[in-house]
């Protein structure tokens, strides 16, 4: 079994920071890429950005500049630091891995409960 575990989250004034983390454990042959998305009710789950193992990053266009990605391969963990917040950055946080726990080149996205920010104006 793979575990995904966030945490981090919480109510911040706009403007302000949060740095969430997430940690991947159990039964990991590797781990390929890492990433937060969100989610709004109603609205469908969004990537906020990834990492991949070789450093590789990606970002939503309306976080960039302002959240950075970064990343423990040593403890399978990634870290999402959010500056700059905004009331329209609210929504639950989502870390996905993805990771084979065989050697088998079969891959497989483990998500984590989520984490909620919440960003006050």
């Amino acid at each position: 079994q793979v575990q995904v575990v966030e945490s981090g989250g919480g109510l911040v004034q706009a403007g302000g920071s949060l740095r969430l983390s997430c940690t991947a454990s159990g039964s990991i042959f590797s781990v390929d890429s890492m990433g937060w998305y969100r989610q709004v009710p109603g609205n469908q789950r969004e990537l906020v950005a990834s990492i991949t193992s070789g450093g590789r990053t990606n970002y939503a266009d309306s976080v960039k500049g302002r959240f950075t990605i970064s990343r423990d391969n040593g403890k399978n963990t990634v870290y999402l630091q959010m500056n700059s917040l905004r009331p329209e950055d609210t929504a639950v946080y989502y870390c996905n891995a993805r990771l084979r726990t065989t050697f088998r080149n079969v891959y497989s996205d483990h998500w984590g409960q989520g984490t909620q920010v919440t960003v006050s104006s």
